[in-house]
């Protein structure tokens, strides 16, 4: 079951405009996109739109935040497509704590969603190497994140976790043993493509700050250019392969409406070379990196799941034992066809 999206309390409202400087507010309208529990409202006012945004509690550590917006604040001045940060009227500052609570107001960006055609694809590859290209330089007090999708231990954690977390949802009864052996192979194949991107040279490769979460809900489009990168709270220091990697894995990814047990095993390959070549445009890739984008994927794919499904047993409002039924068949594709990938990914 989803859990109720959280709201601004009106006194709760009141005493956190009163801190900004944006005009009389016309209309206030809840903005259901992202994680329920951030509740956003978007906000009329005679100076323009504002989004307001709460942050949801795991998120909401004043040194992370900071670090994101120096980020965000670095990119705006590059010209870089983002929402723009407005400050506090007393002091400026891109963020507002109260109590246990850390508020920010962004100017809104009108666009549309990704409607997952080639020509945003590859425009979305390109964006992102401007976006590597954008943080070149940037250096900030506050120290950035690390770790990623890859060999990370709280990934092994979580598939280990799941049969436990899993066990009381219906769709698991009299599928117990399956989701053991399944766990299990998805740990096994983690573990060997973690070894296979290590093997490749990962450790050499230099790091920058990623975005760390480059798919396209976080992105807006006009006229089929990117018009602002949403959502900078994953941003940490790791090679930028990792964000190429997993923003291939997205781009190209096939959902469906159905249940995800019978949701395409294959990858859209003709959206995966578009996006690799709109960031070749613009930045090249050394081939040991290229190489390794499969394994990279298949941890990326594993990891997605299992981190949500090890703390609910759900994946949003999809049952856990289907979607790692669905994994396990794209992780499957993905090694038989890696070694065909590879010839055309370091062409």
């Amino acid at each position: 079951m989803r859990s109720e999206r959280d709201h601004f309390g009106r006194e709760e409202l009141a005493e956190v405009l009163s801190h900004y400087d944006i005009g009389v507010v016309k209309s206030a309208k809840e903005f259901g996109r992202g994680s329920r529990r951030a509740p956003k409202l978007l906000l009329e006012t005679l100076n323009g739109r504002f989004l307001l945004k709460r942050r949801a509690r795991g998120r909401n550590d004043p040194f992370k935040v900071a670090f994101s917006h120096a980020l965000m604040g670095h990119l705006h001045a590059r010209q870089f497509p983002l929402p723009a940060l407005v400050g506090t009227c007393d002091d400026q500052n891109s963020m507002l704590q109260i109590g246990a609570h850390v508020y920010e107001v962004f100017e809104y960006v009108d666009g549309e969603r990704c409607d997952n055609s080639l020509e945003e694809t590859t425009n979305a590859g390109r964006t992102l190497a401007d976006y590597h290209q954008a943080v070149a330089g940037f250096k900030t007090e506050w120290t950035p994140p690390a770790g990623s999708y890859h060999n990370a231990p709280n990934v092994r954690a979580g598939l280990n976790a799941i049969p436990t977390v899993t066990s009381s949802h219906d769709s698991v009864y009299g599928h117990e043993a399956e989701l053991l052996h399944l766990t299990q192979k998805l740990h096994d194949q983690y573990d060997y493509a973690a070894a296979e991107a290590n093997q490749g040279g990962f450790a050499r490769w230099p790091g920058t700050i990623i975005h760390g979460d480059w798919h396209p809900g976080n992105m807006l489009f006009r006229r089929g250019k990117i018009c602002a990168v949403l959502d900078f709270d994953a941003a940490r220091h790791q090679p930028a392969i990792i964000d190429v990697a997993y923003g291939m894995l997205q781009f190209s990814i096939l959902r469906g409406t159905a249940p995800p047990e019978l949701w395409p095993d294959f990858f859209d390959e003709t959206r995966m070379r578009r996006f690799l070549a709109g960031y070749q445009s613009r930045l090249a890739l050394p081939a040991d990196q290229r190489r390794c984008i499969p394994p990279l994927m298949t941890e990326a794919l594993i990891a997605e799941a299992a981190v949500p499904i090890a703390v609910t047993g759900s994946f949003g409002a999809l049952p856990g034992l289907g979607v790692l039924r669905m994994v396990a068949r794209k992780i499957r594709w993905l090694g038989e066809n890696a070694g065909r990938m590879r010839t055309w990914l370091t062409e």
